[in-house]
């Protein structure tokens, strides 16, 4: 009898043992399936998200429609303006090749180069990459190239020359639809456009407009911007009146010339390459005369904030705003 009770309550515990574990495992089995399955939809949901923007048709420089059937994995850029755009989109670590003159961001100098104006055909159809953003200069000198591009089975996307904030916008849309970065793009824009508005907010507040003479190449071959330029844009934002400004797009003149039209801020965008580009302009003879020069007002800015179509330029209409107007803009 005491056997048998003993040998009861060993089986009877063991049971309620069982018991009691089945439940633990149980519960911690469903509740692991259950955070898994979460997790599996959200990833799902995610990539439905990513799958539903492909394949997408765009239309580029050509006009003609392009379909990209998946997203792209592998990217080179042949202008420097369409590589900082692709960088900003977060595009950095599909990049596989870039111009020769792509320097920013400082990412962009540890890619491979991959020509110019001139394409380096060779080492592109090497790397074969999904996308080639490339330019119109190309299209127009280099078309049965980019024909071979797109044999190998790159596709080619041509990107026209922008010439107003309202192009550079177009272009991100652009290559932000190409890439799947569409949301990207959107959110980038309107950065750009919110900036540029309170830019143009503040210079309401402007009641003696300054004349502004922009310096693009400095002598004897003197280049400035008018009409339909970057630079002729953004000093209209800030209300300020480009010195050249019954001129059309990018111009040459004479110091004589110069000196008639009397600006009271001098810009020059070379210092990159010329020394002192501030005191080689005070110096020169004939313009002790100039505002601009009795004032002091002369002024480098960074050339590819406010030329390079990129964005960037968004920066330079602000640099452009402190400088001909700090009493509003500091």
């Amino acid at each position: 009898m005491k056997q048998l009770w003993k040998k009861w309550s060993i089986i009877t515990l063991i049971m309620a043992m069982a018991i009691l574990a089945g439940c633990g495992m149980n519960g911690t089995d469903t509740n692991k399936q259950s955070s898994g399955e979460v997790n599996e939809t959200a990833a799902n949901e995610e990539q439905g998200t990513e799958a539903k923007q492909f394949p997408v048709t765009i239309k580029d420089e050509t006009g003609e429609e392009i379909v990209i059937e998946a997203e792209p994995e592998s990217i080179i850029s042949l202008q420097a303006s369409s590589t900082e755009i692709s960088y900003a989109l977060g595009l950095g670590d599909k990049m596989v090749g870039v111009s020769d003159y792509c320097n920013y961001p400082q990412e962009a100098l540890e890619v491979e180069k991959v020509g110019a104006q001139d394409m380096n055909v060779e080492r592109i159809l090497t790397l074969l990459p999904d996308i080639a953003l490339v330019t119109d200069y190309h299209l127009e000198t280099h078309a049965e190239i980019l024909s071979q591009f797109e044999e190998a089975g790159i596709t080619v996307i041509v990107i026209g020359s922008e010439t107003s904030f309202d192009d550079v916008y177009e272009t991100i849309d652009l290559i932000g639809t190409a890439t799947g970065k569409k949301a990207e793009a959107e959110e980038l824009v309107s950065d750009m456009k919110e900036r540029l508005e309170t830019v143009k907010e503040k210079a309401q507040a402007v009641t003696d407009k300054k004349k502004v003479w922009v310096e693009v190449s400095p002598a004897p071959d003197i280049f400035t911007t008018g009409q339909g330029t970057f630079m002729h844009e953004m000093l209209e934002s800030i209300q300020a009146e480009n010195a050249a400004g019954d001129q059309e797009g990018w111009v040459k003149m004479t110091e004589e010339e110069i000196v008639h039209l009397n600006p009271d801020v001098i810009v020059t965008t070379y210092g990159y390459y010329v020394e002192s580009p501030r005191e080689a302009v005070m110096t020169r003879d004939g313009w002790a005369e100039v505002p601009a020069i009795k004032s002091g007002e002369v002024h480098d800015v960074d050339s590819d904030m406010v030329t390079r179509p990129g964005p960037r330029l968004i920066e330079g209409v602000e640099t452009l705003a402190k400088i001909v107007y700090p009493e509003i803009f500091n």
